[in-house]
Formats: C-alpha cells, structure tokens, sequence
C-alpha cells in the first residue's frame, strides 16, 4: 500500500551537542568579579593595594564564580524549596563573609548573613513557585 503524497515524513537529524549558553557563564564571571573587587577595596581600606589583598580578592572571585556556575547547572533538577534554600545560603553566606572583612564581630556576620540569606530564599522561593510549570 503507498502513503499519500501529502504525508510528512521525518527527518533524521544529527543531534546537536549541548553547549551551555553564554548567560549561563558570563553572569557567574561578572558575580565572581563583582565580589573579588568587592573583598579587595573593603581590605584595602583606601590604602595602597598589596599582593596578600589582591590574591584574597581572586580567590574570593573565583569561589564565588564557581559555586554560582554549579548552583546554575544543577538548578533545574532541584525542587523549588531545595533551589531556593541554595540561592539564600550562597547569598547569606556571599554578604557574611563580606562584611566580615571589614572588622565587625562574628556574631554580626552571622545574623547578616542569615538575614538577607531569609530574604533571599523569601525571593528566590517566591519567584520559582510563580514561574513553575
């Protein structure tokens, strides 16, 4: 028996190889950047810039570079809560453990950090429940 003329037929098609977007590495470069700039002028203090403070600001980038890139891969495989719960710690902690280089306690650190890490899951929470499918 033939098939209409009319009837689609399917293609074969290579299959491309997934490549990450290049939002899904520049945001975590300009956070990373952001915060090692950041680390180094509140160690500075106006000061002139030396290497101990320098390298603590790469450091603190690339760290802060890094677990954005992973949080960023593994995020759509998390359930909402979880995904939010990721967003305020990496957020608190980020905030903490700037101001706590510029010479306050560490008790006022913490409750920072866990302050705006609340606000951030509050957000992060909100704003994944609303866009899930």
């Amino acid at each position: 028996m033939t098939t209409h003329v009319s009837t689609p037929t399917r293609r074969r098609t290579r299959a491309r190889p997934h490549r990450p977007s290049t939002l899904s590495w520049a945001m975590p470069v300009a956070l990373g950047v952001i915060g090692g700039w950041w680390a180094t002028s509140i160690v500075r203090g106006g000061g002139v810039l030396t290497g101990t403070q320098l390298a603590l600001g790469l450091i603190t980038g690339a760290v802060l570079a890094a677990l954005c890139y992973g949080l960023g891969r593994v995020q759509k495989r998390l359930p909402t809560g979880t995904k939010a719960t990721a967003y305020g710690v990496l957020f608190g902690g980020t905030v903490g453990f700037l101001y706590s280089l510029s010479d306050k306690s560490v008790l006022a650190s913490s409750v920072l950090a866990l302050v705006t890490g609340a606000a951030m899951w509050v957000c992060a929470f909100y704003a994944f429940h609303v866009t899930e499918d």
